[in-house]
């Protein structure tokens, strides 16, 4: 089995967290025997063609011009990406291995549907959330170009995979997907990268870059957008901070924080809330090992990484019960869960781990337990097979087989000859302008920092 992953974004390149789900599922499926190939936008910190030492074929693009603006991006990046993918599947084609299009939320629909009905080949598609879930609706008609494309993103999927229940209903009711072609399968955290080597004296000296010995450390981390509800947890900090004045609230996270610091300083929080700036990597890793508890107060959450993340690193949690998260995080079992939008529950939520270590070290203990089961990725990558075995093992028994250009039923050479293949391999297929009026959504311009895209879209879970 072969399997084209396409997605904006890939490590080194970090926006959200389709990057960090792509690069440990395409891991845990070369493990078990998947080939996988990423297609995915260049980058200055990586090399444009890569074998990994996992096995992962990354194969990176550049836009062939320069973007005035977000959609403009993300066509250049389709064209890119389907050029690509033709290269390497008319390299292919002779041989005949299955081979299925895995295309990760609306930013690759373009080039995964047009490689799909030129090749008939088979396309899974993985939605990671919506535009509807993530603005509370539809305000203006970029939002409405990047709904109509979820729409068609899980029309033209063979079968579509969703990270949690929650968002299987959301995918049901806002685009009227039927159940019978959804498959819900977590994402899944990679636990090992919280093992590292680090002494007691390191810990510590680490946790002085945020806090004295004697303070507590409350940590957010995630990006400043409406919907992650970072506004709640200031907005809760002066009740914690009554019961536990020794508490340090360390918030990180990439993006636009003034109007928060604004907030800060207004209410005289000052002294007892530091911004970080975006912090990745074995960093970000030993900020969750310094951390009392981690909070995700989100007002709309797909799934929740984050909250994976902190349970891997040992940390306690406190969330909201937003959207996916009650799956993630069960109450008094895994984590402790409030009410979302509600300061005084957080409170409550955060004050309750503090103050009760005991509680809360049974709980953590209970959380690393689930991790191995429900959130293990080599569990998940199983479950991704099966759906792309049972979609392979539909389309060699649905008419699409005898219209394909792979060698899977007769004519398949005659049919790419009269499509042209081997030509467009060469000069790619033109892939129209979104529609959507860039100046319906003041401010849709391309930042020279790319992680300002993420207030432009928000693709994390």
């Amino acid at each position: 089995m072969r399997v084209m992953m396409l997605s904006w974004e890939y490590p080194p390149r970090i926006v959200g967290g389709i990057s960090p789900h792509v690069y440990e599922l395409s891991q845990e499926l070369v493990k078990q025997g998947v080939e996988v190939h990423v297609v995915t936008k260049a980058t200055p910190n990586a090399p444009n063609e890569e074998t990994e030492a996992s096995g992962v074929h990354v194969h990176r693009v550049e836009l062939s011009g320069t973007p005035n603006d977000f959609l403009h991006e993300i066509q250049l990046l389709n064209q890119a990406t389907d050029l690509r993918v033709r290269q390497l599947l008319e390299d292919w084609r002779p041989g005949g291995q299955p081979t299925i299009f895995h295309a990760h939320d609306w930013l690759s629909l373009d080039s995964a549907r047009e490689l799909k009905y030129e090749y008939k080949l088979p396309m899974v598609a993985t939605v990671h959330a919506t535009e509807t879930g993530r603005h509370g609706g539809i305000h203006n008609n970029v939002s409405r170009y990047i709904h109509d494309q979820e729409y068609w993103l899980t029309y033209e999927a063979w079968r579509v995979i969703i990270c949690s229940e929650f968002m299987c209903g959301e995918v049901h009711r806002t685009f009227n997907c039927p159940w019978e072609k959804t498959d819900v399968i977590f994402n899944g955290v990679n636990a090992d990268k919280f093992k590292f080597d680090w002494t007691e004296a390191e810990r510590l000296a680490a946790r002085e870059q945020y806090a004295a010995p004697d303070e507590k450390i409350v940590l957010y981390v995630g990006r400043f957008v409406r919907e992650k509800g970072i506004q709640v947890l200031l907005n809760s900090a002066h009740a914690i901070l009554a019961a536990e004045p020794n508490t340090r609230f360390v918030i990180a996270g990439g993006g636009n924080r003034e109007k928060f610091e604004g907030f800060v300083d207004w209410s005289g929080l000052r002294s007892r809330i530091h911004f970080t700036g975006f912090i990745s990597g074995r960093k970000l890793l030993e900020l969750y090992r310094c951390a009392d508890v981690a909070v995700f107060p989100s007002l709309y959450e797909p799934f929740g990484i984050v909250a994976l993340e902190a349970m891997a690193a040992g940390t306690s949690v406190v969330c909201s019960d937003a959207g996916g998260l009650p799956e993630v995080v069960s109450h008094d079992l895994t984590g402790t869960t409030t009410f979302a939008g509600d300061t005084a529950s957080l409170a409550w939520g955060v004050l309750r781990v503090l103050q009760d270590p005991e509680r809360a070290a049974k709980i953590r203990e209970q959380a690393k337990e689930r991790l191995s089961t429900d959130f293990s990725w080599a569990n998940l990558a199983t479950q991704t097979i099966a759906v792309y075995e049972r979609v392979w093992a539909e389309f060699l028994e649905s008419y699409w087989a005898a219209g394909t250009v792979w060698p899977v039923s007769p004519g398949a050479e005659d049919r790419a000859k009269e499509l042209h293949l081997e030509e467009k391999a060469t000069t790619g297929v033109p892939i129209e302008r979104p529609s959507a009026p860039v100046s319906a959504a003041p401010g849709l311009l391309l930042s020279e920092d790319e992680s300002d895209a993420e207030d432009l879209w928000s693709p994390a879970f």
